[in-house]
Parts: structure tokens; sequence; C-alpha cells
């Protein structure tokens, strides 16, 4: 058990208390949030607050690590049966689709905004969000790779490189505020790169 979770005194009201957090960082930011709102909007006494996590940044790490592993138990896990070309637009896709929501939005601009201030904020958000997706498409390669379809030396490496390939075009259009929304024509052209990219890279030789 880590610090972090030992410190949590889970409850009745622990999955309202998130759901308002949820709520208040993601319409305000992290530093513009505070306790009173988000015991406000949780429906809950600031006491009732306190007695599940003591500290604000507690309550922020907590909330984006049992939203990214929801969102992550609810994908399809990407099967060793399923061929590269169907596993990785299943994957892709549903990478794009977390990168335009507005919750992966907020997210990073707290995690920017904050990490140099409060580092455990940004490594609560690489390790719940990038490290996570990266280590569940890792382990797909490296069935690939033993399975002889793929021929990869390193699948830590890859799988960045194919998140990396997702986030082509709409990532800094999103972080510049440049374009909120996308098309599914926009969607499938970044998603039928990345995929191609990818495996013209990776693919093996027959």
């Amino acid at each position: 058990m880590t610090l972090q979770s030992a410190a949590i005194r889970q409850g009745r009201k622990y999955d309202q208390v998130l759901e308002g957090a949820r709520e208040v960082f993601m319409a305000m930011g992290y530093a513009r949030a505070s306790v009173d709102e988000i015991a406000r909007v949780s429906a809950v006494s600031k006491a009732t607050l306190y007695a599940y996590f003591p500290e604000k940044r507690l309550l922020f790490t907590e909330m984006y690590r049992t939203e990214i592993l929801r969102l992550a138990d609810s994908a399809v896990e990407l099967s060793a049966d399923t061929l590269p070309e169907k596993a990785l637009r299943e994957a892709g896709r549903r990478i794009i689709d977390y990168l335009i929501s507005d919750f992966a939005l907020a997210m990073y601009r707290i995690c920017v905004a904050e990490s140099a201030r409060f580092p455990e904020i940004g490594h609560a958000f690489y390790e719940n969000g990038p490290q996570l997706g990266r280590a569940r498409l890792g382990a797909y390669l490296e069935a690939m790779r033993a399975r002889g379809v793929l021929s990869i030396v390193d699948t830590e490496l890859a799988a960045d490189q194919f998140f990396q390939l997702c986030q082509a075009w709409i990532s800094d259009r999103l972080i510049c505020g440049v374009q909120r929304s996308f098309s599914e024509l926009e969607i499938a052209r970044i998603l039928d790169g990345a995929v191609s990219v990818f495996l013209a890279r990776y693919a093996a030789k027959p």
C-alpha cells in the first residue's frame, strides 16, 4: 500500500467527493479550485472532505488516477489474437478520443501549470496516463513480436512512437486553442497516417 492510498479514508461519500472534485478541477483548474467549492459541489461538509482527503493535492491525484483507470478498464483490451492493422486502429481511436476530450485537455493544462511547484501532480499525470497507456500497448506489441508479426527491438519506445503519431496535428491545435473539435474525416486522416507509418517501420518483412 502506498502512502497516498494509506492516507485516503474511503467511505460512503468517497465517489461523491471525487465526482465533485472532477467537476471543479475541470472548470477552474488546480490553483483556483478551493476546498470550499469542491465540498459545495460534492454536497458534503469540509470536515467530510478532509476526512477522505487531508490535502487538495491528494484529492487531485486520486481523482485523476481513478478517472484514468475507469477509462482504461472500460476500453476493450488489445488481444494477441488481433492482428496489428485492426488492433492499432482500435488503440489509436481510443487515444485520439481521449486527447480531444474536455477532461484530457483540462488535466494537461493543470499538469503544465502546476507540476513545477507540485511535482507529484506531474508524476500522477504521467504514471496514470501516458505510462499506463504505453505499458498496455507495449504488452500487445511484445506479443506480436513473439509471434513474428512485428519486428521491434524496443517495444517501449515503439509504443511511445505510436502514441506520438496519434497526436500529430491534433495536439498542437488543441493546446493552442486553434481548434476544439474534429470531424470524423480529420480523425480518420490522423489515424490512417499513424497506423500506416507505424506498420511501415515495424511490420515483419516476409
